[in-house]
């Protein structure tokens, strides 16, 4: 198992170090990277991860991997979608001022410092 998720990671790291050096892609830069890097893997793994990674935005993916709904948000749109007919939509525009409040909180400066 550890051997599967550690051609798994790999693959995952080189795919993200070609993306970022703006070089495709591909099965055979997987593997030349990974070959350099002297991390063997089965030979399946860089052709699997090369087609997966063409169907991704990985620059929306990079940028949105922290971005989690908040859970105020989450019972909002569950409770707009248990609600019958027109409720449906104050409660979704509810979800969205009560997640707005939440990041202007989030992002007002408080004063207090790491280091003070």
């Amino acid at each position: 198992m550890a051997d599967t998720h550690t051609a798994e990671m790999a693959c995952v790291y080189a795919g993200l170090i070609l993306h970022d050096e703006g070089l495709p892609i591909t099965d055979e830069n997987i593997k030349t990277l990974l070959n350099a890097a002297q991390v063997h893997v089965e030979p399946f793994w860089p052709g699997l991860f090369a087609r997966m990674i063409q169907k991704v935005d990985v620059d929306g993916l990079i940028t949105n991997i922290g971005s989690a709904p908040s859970p105020a948000t989450i019972a909002a749109v569950a409770a707009s979608g248990a609600a019958a007919g027109g409720a449906a939509a104050p409660a979704k525009e509810e979800a969205k001022e009560e997640a707005k409040k939440e990041e202007e909180e989030e992002d007002e400066d408080l004063g207090l410092g790491l280091f003070d």
